[in-house]
């Protein structure tokens, strides 16, 4: 089977653009300090930059606004834009948005509820609304069907009641994707569902943001942070249902699976700026009588990171490719290995560049750091590595059946092979 990550020429054209438009245009944005209403001001011009080149929203289909882009394609755009937080934002394919956009268009395709489109998908598409995905539960993290919160049908409305938290976007979002056990009495993959809320219904309440390692300090109301939310008998129009009753599971996983292609094509991202900061480092600064970049340990940081860039580019575009050609169940496992090698490479390579840098690495007066606390997040958001690990094993081992002897037993497999080729053998013995 050919394998192929080749893009047409004009698409290709399109990168480079992308390169020149991230460096140059959103780089230095990341240096201020600037309020949601501010930044919001900042990327509406580039925005309509984007829009105008016909790359916004390319993870959808035409027919919604967006480009129909495939996912090798979007992984190597993510891996342009990944480099920096504003660069998913720009050109609208950012999280959660985007994900939240394909679940309520998948929705509208298998129940032809288009009032959907018209209140929810559109608005948000033009960039007037913002989403929140609201799934995490604390005690049901790695394991959703654990999920507690619940939605009952009370006539023409559902009711709402539970705790979520790492709810990202929360406190800024205009409408919340919900996801709550429907049918309590069946298992929970086919038990939940999906529901939209907006933020001002009454029994919403946003409790707060939570700080985290990426984000210490205090806040709330903040771009990219993840809220901890009550709903308290909080009641939506039944029609207010992504998709069928019951389809929770499925849509989480056809938003989940092309999502972690870019979150793994975007660490690449991320991690090539913190290689090329690294190499720039290395032949520039002079210590204990020669340049980093004419010691070994240094030389061997940046071959190490280099291979394991390359090696993890290669699986991401490889699982996207035979997502693109078979679906995102035939990927299944890819897309698993991916996520977690892909977390590890971003770490390490991330670490290395510190080393190199010294203080001044550690320091703020360079993105390392701030980088450095962002990729611990990538070993547990979208399923702890270690989920990943036991998904892909269990996979694979069932591809293998108990036996008595091993099959690449020496003594047995001459004793076979003796049968096998027993004329030969006489031949041989007479011959000699």
């Amino acid at each position: 089977m050919a394998w192929d990550f080749e893009t047409d020429p004009d698409f290709e054209e399109q990168l480079a653009w992308m390169r020149i438009f991230v460096r140059e245009e959103l780089f230095p944005l990341e240096t201020l300090t600037l309020t949601p209403r501010q930044l919001a001001r900042a990327l509406a011009p580039l925005q309509d930059e984007v829009k105008d080149r016909g790359l916004w929203a390319s993870h959808l289909p035409p027919d919604l606004g967006g480009g129909g882009f495939g996912q090798v394609k979007l992984g190597l755009m993510h891996e342009i834009l990944g480099q920096t937080p504003y660069g998913p934002v720009a050109f609208g394919n950012n999280a959660p948005d985007s994900g939240n956009a394909q679940l309520i268009a998948i929705g509208i395709e298998s129940t032809g509820r288009e009032d959907q489109r018209e209140q929810w998908l559109a608005p948000l598409l033009a960039g007037e609304i913002r989403t929140a995905f609201s799934m995490t539960e604390p005690g049901a993290g790695a394991d959703p069907t654990l999920i507690s919160t619940t939605a009952v049908r009370d006539g023409d409305e559902w009711v709402i009641n539970g705790h979520k938290w790492f709810t990202s976007n929360g406190s800024i979002a205009d409408v919340l994707v919900v996801m709550a056990v429907t049918n309590p009495d069946v298992h929970p993959y086919q038990g939940s569902s999906m529901i939209l809320v907006p933020a001002k219904t009454p029994g919403v309440e946003v409790v707060r943001d939570i700080s985290t390692m990426e984000d210490p300090v205090e806040h709330f109301g903040k771009f990219g942070a993840h809220a901890e939310v009550m709903y308290r008998d909080v009641r939506v129009p039944a029609g207010n249902l992504i998709g069928r009753e019951g389809d929770g599971f499925r849509l989480a996983q056809q938003r989940l699976g092309p999502g972690r292609i870019h979150h793994c094509m975007r660490w690449l991202g991320q991690s090539r700026r913190a290689f090329d900061m690294m190499c720039e480092r290395a032949v520039s600064r002079y210590t204990h009588g020669s340049y980093l970049a004419e010691k070994q340990t240094v030389q061997n940081w940046v071959a190490d990171s280099l291979a394991e860039m390359t090696a993890a580019r290669l699986m991401t575009l490889f699982a996207a490719w035979k997502m693109d050609k078979d679906g995102p169940a035939a990927a299944r496992d890819e897309i698993a290995m991916i996520k977690f090698s892909g977390a590890k490479v971003l770490y390490d390579v991330i670490d290395r560049a510190i080393q190199v840098h010294g203080s001044l690495g550690y320091s703020t007066d360079l993105p390392l750091e701030h980088m450095y606390r962002a990729a611990r997040a990538a070993r547990i958001y979208d399923g702890p590595d270690e989920v990943h690990r036991v998904s892909v094993a269990r996979h694979t081992l069932k591809r293998y059946e108990r036996v008595d002897v091993p099959s690449e037993h020496v003594p047995t497999r001459r004793a076979a092979a003796m049968v096998k080729f027993a004329n030969l053998l006489d031949e041989v013995a007479l011959e000699g």
